[in-house]
This record gives C-alpha cells, structure tokens and sequence, in this order.
C-alpha cells in the first residue's frame, strides 16, 4: 500500500512509499514494513527501533526523538497508539457491516458467545472476537487477550468481512478501551453490563476503571448509534447522560426497561421459564441456562440481534437451543453419588458471588466451592474474595490458580485474610485441591470450581 493511503500530509516523495505491512513487534519486522514503536507498561518500542532497521523497516512511527539514518523514513507523532490504530484500519479496511462491541466487568463473554448463537441458530453468518478466542461461524480460533492489539483485530475483522460475515461482537476490555486498541472502528451498537471490582493493579481507581468503559459510548459509537444496557445497574445514570448528549439510542434490559417487559421469572432444577412481553406480545420461553445473571446476558444478546436485523419473534422461537457458554457455569460432569461439577471463570468477587447464588437458585443443597486467584493481577480483591467464599459457601477449598512469577503461598495467604474463623482448606496443588473436594463430597452436593 502506498503511504499516503496511511498517513495524510506527507512530502510527495514520502507519500509515494510502498509499504509491504505494519507491525508494532520488531523481532517481527520484514523488508520493507513500517514499523510502530508503541510505549508500553514493560517495554518502550522506541528501544528497537534499530532493531527494526536492521531487518528492513522502511518506515518509523516514533513518539521521542531517536537517532536516525539516511536509508529509513522517520516520521514522529506524540501518540502512537492512536497512529497505530488509524493506519491499522486504513490497512485492513474491509468491515463487517455491523459491529457489536460489549464491555462491563462480567457477562462479556455470555453475552458475546450469546449474540453469535442466536445468528447461527437463524443459519446467518455471525463472528465474535473477545475471551474465548476469534469465531468466524464455526472456525474457532485461540486467543491469550480479551481485547486484541488494534493491528490483529482489525486484520480478524477484515478476515470475517472476505469470509462474507456482516455481523460481529467485540469484548471490549477496560485495558483495550484505554490503550485505544478498539479507536476508529465505526460501532454500531455498544453494551455496558456491569461494573465491580477488578483490575485495580492497572486502573487508579474504580473511576478510573469506569471512565476507561464509558470510552466505548463516548468516543467509539457512531453517529446514531445504539447502546444496550440495564436499568439496574449503578452505572445507569452515567451512561443515560452520554446517551442523550450524544443523541444515541437505547434499549434497556432491567426493572425500568424500555424493550422488554419480564411478566414472570422462575428457576427450576436444570431450567428457567421465563413470560415476556414485547410490542404487546407475550413469549412464553424455556432457558437451558443456570443463574438468572444470564438472563440478563442473554436479552442483551437479543436486542443486539434485532438491531442487527434478526426479528425477535424469530430468536425467541430458537431460544430453547442456546447453550451455556464454555466456564460460564458450565455442568462439567455428575459424579456417581449425583453431586454436581460446575466450572466457572469467576475470578472477581462479584462474578464469584453471582456463580454462588446462581447455583443456589437451582439448587437448594450445599456448594463446595475451589478456587485461586491469579499472581501479579489486582492484589486487593484476594481477601474479597475470601469474604465471599465464607459468606456463601458451606466447604472451601482454597488453591493455586495461575501465580505467574508471584510465590503462590502469599496469594493464599493473601485470600486467607478474607476466611478468618472458617473451615477453609488451603491444598496449594490444584489437581490435588479438586480431587480432594470430589472424594470428600457428599450425596447431590454441588462442587463449583471457580
């Protein structure tokens, strides 16, 4: 591509460069690229810029004055995240039609797989991008990031517009909103879930993690675009403001719904059932869900589809085939004295208190429940949830889960803070810790492996 096609403004010779691709990695630079020098947490890009020259680079994006050679072109702009993102959606510029992006604390991922479901179940194309990895209909690709750099999830988007998909849900995290991974895409409908503890090793402060998530709604959505949210939730006031200041539109789940009116919620064994109204039609519906939280995820999702052109009458006929999402209160198996296993990925305290109470929705017995928390992540959260275990569950197992290059004992004793007085188990070994809850159980107790 020619440079000017990237970068506007630029001395005609400058302009008439012929750039083979872009990368922000310089171990990955090949003759002929431009390169990105992004500043990070770890590591300043600035510092291999020789690197980059060395294998070819024959443009430097740079944000501090570095020393330059006569055979590459140096171009200097303050924010290179920001120049990141422009020339990575001029670069891969085929877009799906519509683009969903979901943020909040916890429900990303129901809501997500959620939306792509109720597309494939009406046999449209349909994508998502977030957690559990890149989904292109029913290609599944793994992922380590949530949010990916702008450079690899606008080459995905281009991806899924050459594979004829128009539809597509983006989980935005609170660090992708922030680091702009996500700037200059044109989004069609934004929704917020909710808001809680977490992240606070990267984040100031709550306000700082909300005002990282409202980004989506301030500066992302389009002109006349839509946001989807819950009345319930704290943070309603704050995204209503946005909503009429920007002129968007909004469909709202929750008590003070705008959409859908719930006329009756009940939560039996393996199932809920659920009469709702909408546009002066009840729908009598079956959910093979657990956890009324997923109800929620789960209207989201629907509105989502509406906006995007499904017809709701449609997406409630089908709704009896949604399946629960991977480690989203997923029933992993039955032992032989019918205790059950569930998996969770819980790893904050409202998502592990929400995982508890969901399951004793449907079942009235006693939860066991094992779980860790992650090394070098927010610290202050460990003994919250602590607190939580004690408060909801009747057996705790408490063990490792992910220490990365934190000395795991101290993560323990970190979250054996919040279970003073209790009969907490501490088994560091985590095969060994669930094991252990699995031999110890007793008949229809159920085991939550957070």
């Amino acid at each position: 591509m020619l440079l000017k096609n990237l970068i506007r403004n630029l001395k005609p010779e400058v302009a008439a460069l012929k750039i083979k691709g872009i990368s922000f990695d310089s171990r990955s630079i090949k003759k002929g690229d431009l390169f990105v020098s992004i500043k990070g947490d770890k590591f300043d890009g600035n510092d291999y810029i020789n690197q980059a020259t060395s294998k070819g680079a024959k443009v430097i994006v740079h944000s501090r004055s570095i020393k330059k050679n006569k055979k590459t072109t140096f171009i200097k702009f303050k924010d290179t995240r920001n120049i990141l993102a422009k020339l990575s959606t001029r670069y891969y510029k085929n877009k799906p039609k519509n683009i969903i992006a979901v943020t909040g604390t916890n429900g990303k991922t129901s809501v997500s797989d959620f939306f792509y479901q109720i597309f494939m179940l009406q046999k449209k194309k349909s994508g998502f991008i977030g957690t559990l990895g890149f989904r292109k209909n029913k290609l599944l690709k793994r992922r380590n990031l949530t949010t990916l750099d702008s450079l690899t999830l606008n080459k995905d988007l281009d991806e899924m517009k050459r594979s004829g998909i128009n539809n597509v849900i983006i989980e935005a995290s609170s660090h992708g909103l922030k680091q702009k991974r996500l700037d200059f895409l044109k989004v069609k409908v934004g929704i917020f879930t909710n808001l809680s503890h977490d992240h606070l090793d990267y984040h100031k402060d709550m306000k700082d993690y909300l005002r990282s998530k409202l980004l989506l709604f301030k500066s992302l959505l389009r002109e006349k675009g839509t946001v989807i949210t819950d009345t319930d939730i704290k943070q309603y006031g704050a995204i209503k403001k946005i909503q009429r200041k920007r002129k968007l539109k909004i469909f709202t789940i929750g008590s003070k719904s705008n959409t859908f009116e719930v006329l009756n919620h009940k939560i039996f064994k393996n199932f809920q059932s659920l009469e709702i109204k909408y546009n002066k039609k009840i729908y009598r519906l079956k959910i093979n869900l657990y956890g009324s939280i997923q109800i929620k995820n789960l209207l989201m999702a629907v509105l989502a589809s509406k906006i995007c052109g499904l017809k709701i009458k449609n997406v409630f006929e089908k709704i009896e085939k949604i399946k629960s999402v991977e480690g989203r209160l997923e029933l992993m198996r039955i032992l032989p004295n019918q205790s059950k296993i569930f998996l969770d990925y819980a790893h904050t305290p409202d998502a592990l208190k929400n995982a508890i109470l969901s399951l004793r929705e449907h079942f009235q017995k006693k939860i066991t429940v094992v779980f860790g928390c992650g090394g070098e992540r927010d610290k202050s959260k460990r003994k919250l949830m602590g607190k939580v275990a004690k408060k909801y569950c009747d057996k705790i197992y408490i063990t490792d889960d992910n220490p990365r290059n934190e000395n795991p004992k101290k993560i323990r004793k970190d979250i054996m803070r919040g279970l003073k007085n209790s009969t907490a188990k501490e088994i560091g070994n985590r095969k060994k810790a669930i094991l252990y809850a699995l031999k110890n159980s007793v008949p229809h107790e159920i085991i939550l492996i957070a």
